[in-house]
């Protein structure tokens, strides 16, 4: 069986989860939470040599990073593929799964996540509010202004079908209003409306339910994923 070692709420790790989920791949989810390291496996750094989540053991096959677990799963169980085959839409899709993972999460979702989550709750020490209205203030209007004006043309980021871009978009969405923060739906009415599309599609929908205990567990906000629960 497929076993992913990381937390459901990483937007990382959530990617895996769903194309595990899409492909009907069976799988064990094993807690690893890098920030807690009383959570680490003995072994964590033969596991994953750069000590993040999240990775996955498949038979004795190991490997690391969200982007590179996600092309394995789609090359050794090509149904219901995640990447389009067409090649501008694999382009976008690689792209979008790209600037998600190096832009969203790293200059918007990570640091908000340090400042709101982990400083008070891991190292307690007060969050530091310059910090967070930096990100609110100047990556998050030009990074959200950015997939806003790549809305429209299609339904989702890489034409009319779900892709993986779609899914690491929309995973860091979810966390960025797990922590306390809203998608202005007003400023940005087609990435919420993108949103919306995403967390209901059968799969996202099963990983974001099978999340909820890990949700309520650490005390976040649930409200955005609402509609997926019912």
């Amino acid at each position: 069986m497929l076993q992913i070692h990381g937390v459901p709420i990483s937007v990382h790790t959530r990617k895996v989860i769903v194309a595990a989920i899409e492909k009907g791949l069976p799988y064990e989810l094993r807690q690893v939470v890098p920030v807690v390291p009383d959570s680490l496996p003995a072994n964590w750094r033969a596991v994953s040599p750069t000590g993040l989540i999240p990775v996955i053991s498949d038979g004795d096959f190991t490997l690391g990073d969200s982007a590179a677990i996600c092309a394995y799963l789609e090359r050794a169980h090509p149904q219901r593929p995640l990447y389009p085959a067409e090649p501008r839409a694999l382009g976008r899709a690689m792209w979008f799964e790209n600037y998600a993972g190096g832009t969203i999460f790293r200059h918007i979702v990570h640091p908000l996540f340090i400042e709101v989550f982990v400083q008070p709750n891991v190292n307690r020490i007060a969050p530091d509010q310059q910090k967070i209205d930096a990100v609110l203030n100047t990556a998050l209007p030009e990074t959200f202004g950015y997939l806003e004006s790549e809305l429209g043309m299609s339904r989702f980021l890489a034409g009319d079908t779900l892709s993986m871009g779609d899914v690491a978009v929309v995973s860091n969405l979810i966390t960025f209003q797990y922590i306390g923060f809203r998608l202005d739906a007003a400023r940005y009415p087609r990435l919420a409306a993108l949103f919306q599309d995403v967390v209901m599609y059968p799969a996202v929908r099963e990983a974001i339910q099978k999340e909820q205990a890990t949700v309520q567990g650490m005390g976040l906000n649930g409200d955005c994923v609402r509609a997926a629960l019912n």
